[in-house]
């Protein structure tokens, strides 16, 4: 086929591309056009309710300490803060792991961006019921919890790149693959980032983890 051939034919199908986003515009204009005051005036009185809702849900979830990285004094308190938030995100850490401090960093970005879901951390040397219970090995270790069950770990960082140098955005996708936080991105796959030799990513598998043993590269507890 011709240069000149494919140009004309690619002109027109542009042509009929705007002309259909054009129709597609004028009747969505039209729609609003035929529309009386009552029906005006319902839907804005949607949107309103809808706007006061969502507000106070999020009203409610501030009362409870979500939008806020808040450390818990024991294990005790641990039960109380699970039993009244759906979706908790509680980071089981110890003062000597130096990795722990670069969780609380990512967390408490994430504890501001998701208001839907309580982050809590616990110092797991005050914790060691729940650290049996749970069979917490590793540290850091985030337990993910909904309704009050516990769904996932996120175990050091080998679901993070292997790296000390994760991306809040790479924490934030491997939270969403558990659906403890609200998650828009694409869950098949982790955000994009810098990969440096060595760095390796693990694909993740919806699923319910009970307690098990761990293996990771972070320091253990009896380091």
């Amino acid at each position: 086929m011709a240069g000149g051939q494919t140009m004309d034919i690619l002109a027109k199908v542009l042509e009929q591309s705007a002309k259909l986003m054009e129709e597609k515009v004028d009747e969505q204009l039209n729609k609003l056009d035929r529309m009386d005051d009552d029906e005006m005036d319902k839907l804005k009185e949607r949107r309103l309710e809808a706007l006061k809702k969502a507000q106070k849900q999020k009203q409610d979830w501030l009362s409870k300490g979500h939008g806020e990285y808040r450390e818990i004094p024991s294990e005790k308190d641990f039960f109380g803060e699970v039993k009244e938030s759906k979706n908790v995100v509680c980071h089981f850490y110890r003062d000597s792991t130096f990795r722990c401090k670069i969780v609380d960093k990512h967390l408490a970005i994430l504890a501001k961006k998701h208001v839907e879901t309580k982050f809590i951390k616990l110092n797991v040397e005050k914790a060691p019921f729940l650290s049996e219970r749970l069979h917490i090995k590793v540290i850091p270790t985030m337990a993910l919890l909904i309704d009050g069950i516990t769904k996932d770990f996120i175990v050091g960082f080998g679901d993070l790149g292997n790296t000390d140098e994760f991306s809040t955005e790479m924490l934030e996708w491997r939270l969403g693959c558990t659906d403890v936080i609200n998650y828009s991105g694409n869950r098949m796959e982790p955000p994009s980032m810098t990969k440096r030799p060595g760095t390796k990513f693990t694909k993740v598998e919806k699923k319910t983890i009970r307690g098990k043993g761990y293996d990771s590269d972070s320091d253990s507890e009896d380091d």
